[in-house]
Order: C-alpha cells, then sequence, then structure tokens
C-alpha cells in the first residue's frame, strides 16, 4: 500500500532552513501505531496526517516518540501541501485537532497560522531553582505553561540577552528530567522583538529547529512587555527561522513562508 509523502521546510523560503515537516494527505486514518513508526521512520520533528472530515480538515501531529497536542511548522507545511500539491480552492483552510479549531490563511508568498493564545504563569521558586540547574545558568523568569489539571505542560525560560539565547549549549539529560514536554529560551531581539531557542529531548526532540506552537506562549508574553500585539521574531537555532506574530483576542496569528522540498512514496 504507497502513501505519498511531502517534505516541506517551514518558517523560511529558502531549502535547508526554518524546520522540516513530513506530510501525508490520507483519505481515511491510519492505526494509531502505524503513525507513530511512519513518524519514527522519517525522523523529522514532526510528521503530520490530514483527513478531511466535513469541511475541515483533521490533524495530527507525531514527533519520533509521541503525538502531541499542537504543532505549529508542521500545520504551516500542511497547509502548503494542501493548497500548492492538492490545489485545495480558496485562500482558507480550516483544521481541527485536540486543541481545538485551527485556520492557515494564504496571505501573497506567506501562509498565516491562526492559533489559540496559550498563556502561561510563573512558576513556583523551587520550580525556578531545578530549572536553572538544569540550564546552569540565572534565568530572569521562568514560566509554564499549565495543562487543566495544573501540571506543567511547557517551560518557558527568559534570559537577559539575545547572546545568551544563540550561546547556550544545552545539557539534554538534564532538560529532559525537568516536568513537561520541552524547555523553550527565550530573550529581547537585536534585528527582531525576541528570539528564541526549543529544546524537548524527553518526546526525541533535541533541538527543534523553528517552533510555531511556542509562539503562542512566546507571543502574549512579549507584547505586554514590549506594549505592542504586532511582534517580529527569530528562532535562532543552527537551521534558524522567521516568524511574524499578531495578537488577535485569544487567538495568535503566526505568519510565515513555506518551502515544498521533495516527495516520495512510503510502501507498506
Amino acid at each position: 500500500m504507497p502513501l505519498e509523502f511531502h517534505q516541506v521546510d517551514a518558517f523560511t523560503d529558502q531549502p535547508f532552513a526554518g524546520n522540516p515537516a513530513m506530510v501525508y494527505r490520507l483519505d481515511a486514518w491510519l492505526d494509531e501505531p502505524l503513525m507513530q513508526r511512519i513518524a519514527a521512520e522519517h525522523n523529522l520533528a514532526e510528521t503530520a496526517f490530514v483527513v478531511k472530515e466535513g469541511e475541515a480538515w483533521h490533524i495530527r501531529w507525531f514527533t519520533p516518540t509521541s503525538e502531541v497536542p499542537l504543532c505549529g511548522h508542521a500545520t504551516l507545511a500542511s497547509a502548503k501541501v494542501l493548497f500548492d500539491l492538492y490545489h485545495e480552492a480558496g485562500e482558507v483552510l480550516q483544521f481541527t485537532c485536540l486543541s481545538g479549531a485551527l485556520r492557515v490563511t494564504r496571505q501573497g508568498q506567506r501562509l498565516e497560522l491562526n492559533f489559540p493564545l496559550r498563556p502561561v504563569v510563573p512558576v513556583a521558586a523551587s520550580l525556578q531553582a531545578e530549572v536553572e540547574r538544569a540550564l546552569d545558568q540565572p534565568a530572569h523568569q521562568v514560566l509554564a505553561l499549565l495543562d487543566a489539571d495544573g501540571s506543567v505542560q511547557e517551560l518557558m525560560v527568559v534570559l537577559a540577552s539575545e547572546a545568551q539565547v544563540r550561546g547556550f549549549a544545552p545539557n539534554l539529560p538534564a532538560l529532559a528530567e525537568l516536568p513537561g514536554l520541552g524547555v523553550l529560551i527565550t530573550a529581547p531581539g537585536e534585528r527582531h522583538d525576541f528570539v528564541s531557542r526549543y529544546f524537548a529531548p524527553s518526546i526525541g526532540i533535541d533541538e527543534d529547529p523553528v517552533t510555531g506552537s511556542t509562539h503562542c506562549m512566546l507571543a502574549p508574553y512579549w507584547a505586554e512587555r514590549l506594549g505592542r500585539s504586532e511582534l517580529s521574531a527569530f528562532q535562532c537555532s543552527a537551521r534558524g527561522g522567521e516568524l511574524l506574530c499578531r495578537l488577535d483576542g485569544a487567538r495568535v496569528k503566526i505568519a510565515g513562508h513555506a518551502r515544498h522540498i521533495a516527495s516520495g512514496r512510503l510502501m507498506l
């Protein structure tokens, strides 16, 4: 049973930059263990699977080791594939997922994600100390995105400068021991409003090149701190990627380019 796949570099207009994602457009869902094995075989940060359900596309995202509730770059990649390769009509694609309704709008050469805002709260002093030990440096502030039960879903660490973010050398085993899916570090930018990097070794991602979903946490934080709702962002991983963020009520709109670089068939 051959399955078509398409690889897209998201949040860049150049090949071999941004964040690569694999996309499968399916007529019906595969078994979850099979989708997980496919994601492990591709060994990218995310493999996305999309199936049309009514008027919307249901989308699921898998890292090499687990399914995640929200992913920006693989949603951008999926929209690129649906618009350009499967010729979806119109300028807007509706998605549904574990985190609710999503929307992607075509805006010239860019695609704009419409995602839910993800507010963060300061952590207890004991957890901040634990995070600082794992990072081996002091933090200006440590915040967390919490699940409904109050447990940590993501950690966000604010550092003083872009140089600290770029120069950070992660102790991956130490980061993997922290609560939550991953650790996001951020600081004011030199040429952008803010910069960031994201590490999730506990779910098979040592460092994610460009992470759309974390900007649902970053954008509201920096919008409040800088006093404006439109922000430019750069994720300064080795590949790097640029994002334009805009707050719109309880939503965050994240725009970026995407570059289709490969297609093929998986033979099962």
